[in-house]
């Protein structure tokens, strides 16, 4: 049998870690910017075109490169920043692998200019699709200039199944950050269809935070910083009332280097235990310098997932640096006791002796006189008294005054007074709880009636069809047992297909603001907004764009009254980044999932039986009566044989 084993050839092999090096136009732009940042370049531009189909380039005043080095930079693993193996296990440096102009070269279109500092000439080359076009001076400024064209040109499935331009610009401008907020002394800019999207000058690292995310954040954030042995943590958190259930910021850095520990991050959301409400989140940067022998970086392609070495001993110091600035800048509720009608406790004094308490009292008081009822403080106790029943016991009752006036003999004149009263109001209307006796039959029959219809009142009202339990839960008897509702989660139903009608129906109705609310929006919420516009106007938003990434909230959908618009707005756009914008069905429902789960009523909200009936009568109207949009379960049964079995 002949030898099958054969050895690819380099177009094809490059074209295959092409693959797991370059997977979008994101990654052309993290590799470059990051080579960039390791040539010592101060400023750094990157401008797209298509979101990275058509065009990407990069242009930094680094040290640039010579006409060898440039020529040798697009080889595989040709690298300046490795020398031996033991150096992968102290990095300092960013692109080491050789791999991305490699990588680049063989699935695109690739130009770069380049120069180094004290020739006065430089170099520019050209490469399609990992073959070699040409080599020639130049004149060029000292740094590198990389221009990518045609992403993917020769690997048309690749291209095919890239995701939307929105999608893909979202990718890029959160790769862009994430380099962005590392280096602060950087300046950067970031062009996109020649529209300025971001232009960060050197500044501090708060500063560059704000830049990027918006001057709300700047109040919001606390600094965080602590120095031990094992590594030094700086950064801010959020303060706890700025917690939002979607939306976030959230960052973790290790020396230079943006990563995703898990981990880490239940370490800082246990410093908020009890300080957030549970499914929110705060923002948080978080800085970390650790030896770089104590770290690997090496664990996973894309070098986001690293390994720590004291990730135990790591996450004690930063749970603790997390509430100690939650802590120092008095961001933790105070203990306020109620001390409205208790006992002013005065301070123990051994100095001064304390003295017996006195009692105040009548000795001529003497309850076997006539006229003991009007002596003492009984006078003025009985005054009051006739005073602050008004208008309604004058005609009905006789007042301890009055029976002062009685003689002892003649004690049956005592009930006179209510037994002859006329038993009425001042409207004129029968009192329905009499006195000692009835002045006549058939007013006895009309008081008897109107008893008995207060007491089915107030029967039907303490044995409802509902019972509402701990304000969360509505429980009503069924043939099967006890039936068991989430009174929150029904809502969300409810309104989650109220609002999938109106979509469809174009029938949202819009509610004007006496007083429209500003929301700030930053680049990535802008590029998801404006995919989504149309739809937000059909259900009833009016947003005006005030430049700047501002825009007025004029008017909102009917029936959102109360709730707070601004985190309204950012928390679909938020969840609609995440579901993606590429469908509008898809969009209908991220949007009318966000709205249900904000005008639902919140658990803890008493209701009344006539508020149960209609909110259950609503339920069973709806599609699916089990689950809310999310898969959460809204009823449970009881069954009656359970009941039975426990007694």
């Amino acid at each position: 049998m002949s030898d099958i084993i054969q050895l690819l050839p380099d177009s094809v092999a490059n074209q295959i870690a092409a693959g797991e090096v370059i997977q979008r136009p994101a990654s052309v732009i993290k590799e470059l910017v990051e080579n960039s940042v390791d040539a010592g370049a101060t400023i750094i531009k990157v401008l797209v075109v298509d979101a990275g189909r058509t065009s990407i380039q990069v242009v930094d005043n680094g040290k640039g490169m010579s006409e060898i080095d440039a020529r040798l930079s697009f080889e595989r693993h040709a690298t300046s920043k490795i020398r031996k193996a033991d150096d992968l296990f102290s990095l300092h440096t960013m692109g080491f692998r050789g791999e991305a102009l490699a990588s680049i070269a063989a699935v695109a279109q690739v130009e770069l200019k380049t120069r180094i500092e004290g020739d006065e000439l430089g170099c520019h080359l050209s490469i399609s699709g990992g073959s070699f076009v040409g080599q020639e001076p130049c004149q060029c400024a000292v740094g590198s200039n990389f221009l990518i064209e045609n992403l993917f040109f020769n690997v048309p499935a690749r291209r095919k199944f890239l995701k939307s331009n929105t999608t893909e610009l979202n990718n890029i401008i959160t790769a862009f950050q994430r380099i962005a907020l590392v280096y602060p002394s950087i300046t950067f800019t970031l062009h996109s269809n020649d529209t300025e999207m971001f232009n960060l000058h050197a500044c501090s690292f708060k500063q560059r935070i704000v830049e990027i995310f918006g001057k709300r954040l700047s109040h919001e954030l606390l600094p965080v910083e602590v120095e031990t042995t094992l590594c030094n943590i700086h950064g801010f958190v959020g303060k706890p009332e700025s917690s939002k259930k979607k939306g976030a910021h959230q960052y973790l850095f290790v020396n230079d280097r943006y990563m995703k520990h898990p981990y880490f991050h239940k370490a800082i959301m246990s410093a908020y235990e009890r300080l957030i409400p549970q499914g929110e989140q705060v923002s948080y940067f978080i800085y970390f310098n650790v030896p770089a022998e104590d770290i690997d970086v090496n664990i996973h392609p894309t070098k986001t997932e690293i390994k720590f070495e004291n990730e135990q001993a790591i996450w004690q110091i930063l749970m603790a640096a997390v509430r100690d600035a939650i802590g120092k800048f008095h961001d933790v509720s105070a203990i306020d006791f109620d001390t409205e009608g208790r006992p002013d406790i005065p301070v123990f004094d051994p100095e001064n002796e304390a003295s017996a308490p006195k009692m105040d009292f009548n000795p001529n008081f003497n309850p076997f006189k006539e006229s003991s009822f009007l002596e003492g403080g009984s006078q003025s106790s009985n005054t009051t008294f006739a005073a602050t029943q008004g208008k309604t016991s004058s005609k009905s009752y006789t007042s301890r005054a009055d029976f002062s006036k009685v003689s002892s003999d003649n004690w049956e004149e005592l009930y006179a007074g209510s037994l002859l009263a006329n038993d009425k109001n001042e409207e004129g209307e029968a009192c329905l709880l009499p006195s000692l006796g009835f002045k006549h039959e058939d007013e006895g029959v009309l008081i008897a009636s109107k008893m008995s219809d207060e007491a089915a009142a107030i029967i039907e009202e303490k044995s409802p069809s509902h019972y509402q339990y701990k304000g969360r839960y509505i429980m009503t008897a069924v043939k099967s047992g006890l039936m068991i509702i989430d009174q929150h989660r029904a809502h969300v139903r409810i309104l989650y297909e109220q609002y999938l009608k109106q979509f469809a129906e174009h029938k949202g109705h819009t509610q004007k603001m006496l007083f429209p609310e500003v929301v700030h929006l930053t680049a990535t919420e802008l590029t998801v907004l404006e995919k989504i516009s149309i739809e937000m106007q059909e259900i009833g938003f009016q947003l005006d764009d005030l430049g700047g990434g501002s825009f007025a909230i004029n008017g909102v959908p009917a029936g959102l009254e109360g709730l707070n618009i601004i985190n309204l707005v950012q928390e679909m756009i938020s969840t609609a980044h995440e579901k993606g914008v590429s469908v509008k069905e898809d969009i209908n429902k991220s949007l009318a999932t966000s709205l249900a789960h904000n005008a639902a009523i919140p658990a803890g909200q008493v209701l009344s039986n006539q508020e149960m009936e209609a909110l259950v009568n609503d339920l069973f109207a709806c599609e699916n009566v089990n689950y809310t949009p999310s898969g959460k379960v809204i009823i449970a049964v009881l069954k009656q044989q359970d009941i039975e079995s426990r007694f």
